[in-house]
């Protein structure tokens, strides 16, 4: 749930250079997002992500309250969200663990570090541990 196009360019080209075979799926505001998790029109077809990167600034309805809203949810609760952002407010940390997010990332400010990053959070997610079906 990214609303920077140059964001999704750069997690893509991350995904494509690490010959990731996972779809990333994009929506870019808070309301789009719920409306996804949730199978609401127009996204009732929607597959249910494995994992969610969570920007904390998304517009129309903030990252945070897109992450309350899952951890809340019964049936989206278990989904891991790696908070990806700008922010390097304590706050911000503080009050994602609190929603419990799973982990919470600072956007690095270059593309080597970001395909690093990517890399290590795919391998982490989908070939270390163990996700619920």
């Amino acid at each position: 749930m990214e609303d920077s196009p140059s964001d999704v360019r750069l997690m893509r080209e991350a995904l494509s250079a690490h010959n990731s075979s996972h779809e990333l799926l994009v929506v870019t505001d808070g309301e789009q997002a719920v409306r996804f998790l949730r199978h609401e029109p127009p996204y009732t077809d929607s597959p249910r992500p494995d994992l969610v990167f969570l920007d904390l600034n998304l517009p129309r309805l903030d990252g945070r309250d897109v992450l309350s809203m899952m951890k809340a949810d019964p049936a989206l609760r278990s989904i891991p969200v790696i908070v990806l952002t700008t922010s390097e407010s304590d706050q911000d940390v503080h009050n994602a663990y609190d929603l419990h997010a799973n982990c919470y990332i600072r956007k690095p400010g270059d593309f080597d570090e970001f395909l690093r990053i990517v890399r290590a959070c795919e391998d982490f997610w989908f070939n270390i541990v163990r996700l619920p079906q």
